[in-house]
């Protein structure tokens, strides 16, 4: 008001230029004019009544007719609540109050002040502006609930999980037996369904569950807490370490629910968490519906108000647990996800990949994109295959099967389908019957069906129907000789020998046109078709 007067004086008075009024008061040369303009207007010179005080003079100069006591307060619990909401402004409810009160109304300078004071009264828990639907802070109660084992008698502490809306103060609570990750997914899992939407921002405290690396400026949250994130369409947003005040919303109603849940309960027996968490939401529903001693309303109306058209609807399904860890591809193109082994693309062999595994899936992904979905087992041990998983070699030896193998040799003749046959009763594994049925397919390309089924009934005669022995015939051209099949002997001989190395004397008439001194054993087999490179090991 000095100010006022001080112009006033050396315009009339002194009778000096706007520039230097305004150089010696301090002020801008905008300013000085305006208050020349309204004291013209108002009909004021130099010297000024002597029957005006400070504040007459800035009711004449800068506020309407109304007297002071006529102006119509403003409802600032009401303002406080408003400004809440999304693209709500101090100046937007300065017009809307303006445009009702006419010439009643403050001045918006006038009304800013007086809501500041009135926001000062406030807790200062209260003083933080949250936007409706923004952000949702989470944390556990320093104090826990005892829960009575009937069987043993013995006592068990349960945690005390909390959530609260920014805004509305709208709070979540329930026990849980642990704060490890699972029970620490499920519990914002259940608030999220509570409050009936997600907010755009989850704020936690620095747990070990949420928080992988607590940091002031880049904090990282855990793979599991951030695939939760993602599939209800929110952030992480944590709060400073040891800054309690980045969570002053989470801290009072943590406060609230120690006085009005736990306290109320501390002479109550619970045996079980179930029949704890009944008692714990008969009294949060109550302690939500509570009036707010200087605001307006509850926080359950609040929340329907204010928090809950801004929440974003949840997605049709509710998120799964996962776990995530890192993985190397092995040489066999196999990853182990606890002590299983699921097949990836055999190109990722030596990559390190993230497996996330559920209850009932495994999924692996190279830099963001899934490249194998299994079903999970539990196998300890075992194996989980997908033949698209392998390489083009490995897939058509896996076609193979003992069944269709004995198909193959039966199209060619009885004498092939007993030598298949052979192979899988004489061998320790069937992987070794599968190879060496596969040596027999590579002597048909060679030499044809007809000759192979020839020297099938021929190995089969002298007893030795290995892969090599039939290769020795077949180069030999043994099966080319009808004369040296038994005449009695039409069909090929079957289990009905007395042992394998009964040869028989026309085992030795046959065996006079080679040239090679061999036995009727394997390890002989092996010693005489060394140098044949076509051979199959």
């Amino acid at each position: 008001m000095r100010k006022i007067k001080d112009v006033l004086r050396l315009k009339f008075e002194a009778r000096l230029s706007h520039e230097r009024i305004a150089a010696a008061s301090g002020i801008s040369k905008g300013a000085v004019t305006k208050y020349v303009q309204r004291a013209l207007e108002k009909g004021l010179g130099w010297p000024l009544p002597a029957d005006l005080d400070d504040g007459q003079i800035e009711a004449l100069l800068f506020r309407r007719a109304a007297p002071p006591d006529q102006y119509v307060v403003p409802d600032f619990a009401h303002v406080h609540q408003e400004l809440k909401r999304k693209g709500v402004t101090l100046q937007l409810l300065w017009e809307e109050y303006e445009a009702a009160h006419g010439e009643r109304a403050y001045r918006y300078t006038q009304y800013c002040e007086h809501y500041s004071r009135y926001r000062g009264s406030l807790a200062r828990s209260m003083r933080q502006v949250h936007r409706a639907g923004e952000k949702m802070f989470i944390d556990y109660s320093g104090d826990t609930a005892a829960v009575i084992d009937m069987a043993t008698g013995e006592v068990r502490a349960a945690q005390v999980f909390v959530a609260v809306m920014g805004a509305s103060k709208y709070a979540y609570a329930e026990a849980t037996w642990t704060q490890a990750l699972p029970d620490w997914i499920a519990s914002n899992i259940r608030a999220l369904e509570f409050m009936g939407g997600a907010p755009a921002l989850l704020v936690p405290d620095n747990l070990k569950s949420a928080i992988k690396t607590a940091c002031r400026y880049e904090p990282e949250s855990t793979s599991t807490y951030g695939d939760f994130a993602s599939h209800y369409g929110t952030a992480i947003l944590p709060a400073r370490p040891y800054r309690p005040r980045d969570k002053p919303a989470v801290e009072m109603s943590v406060l609230v629910v120690q006085r009005w849940i736990l306290a109320r309960l501390r002479n109550r027996q619970f045996f079980s968490l179930i029949e704890l968490n009944v008692a714990i939401a008969e009294l949060l529903a109550d302690m939500n519906h509570r009036p707010f001693k200087k605001l307006p309303g509850c926080r359950a109306e609040a929340f329907e108000a204010i928090d809950r058209p801004a929440l974003r609807p949840l997605p049709a399904t509710r998120y799964e647990y996962a776990e995530w860890s890192k993985v190397k591809v092995n040489i066999d193109y196999h990853v182990d996800v606890e002590r299983h082994y699921y097949s990836v693309p055999h190109a990722l062999v030596g990559q390190h990949l993230m497996a996330r595994y559920t209850d009932t899936t495994v999924e692996c992904f190279n830099k963001g994109t899934r490249v194998a979905v299994h079903v999970r087992s539990y196998q300890a041990g075992k194996f989980t295959t997908l033949p698209e998983h392998m390489p083009k070699s490995h897939q058509k030896h896996l076609q193979w099967t003992p069944g269709r193998l004995l198909k193959w040799g039966e199209k060619i003749g009885p004498g092939t389908r007993a030598v298949v046959q052979w192979q899988f009763d004489h061998r320790p594994h069937p992987e070794q019957g599968y190879r060496a049925c596969l040596g027999l397919l590579s002597l048909s390309d060679e030499y044809g069906d007809e000759r192979l089924e020839g020297a099938c009934r021929r190995a089969l005669t002298i007893g030795c129907p290995t892969g090599k022995r039939i290769r020795m015939i077949l180069v030999a051209k043994l099966d080319q000789h009808p004369d040296l099949f038994p005449a009695a002997e039409t069909a090929p001989p079957t289990a009905s020998r007395a042992h394998a190395n009964v040869r028989g004397a026309n085992y030795f008439r046959s065996e006079s046109t080679m040239t090679d001194d061999t036995t009727t054993t394997d390890e002989g087999d092996n010693e005489a078709c060394s140098s044949n490179p076509r051979s199959i090991n």
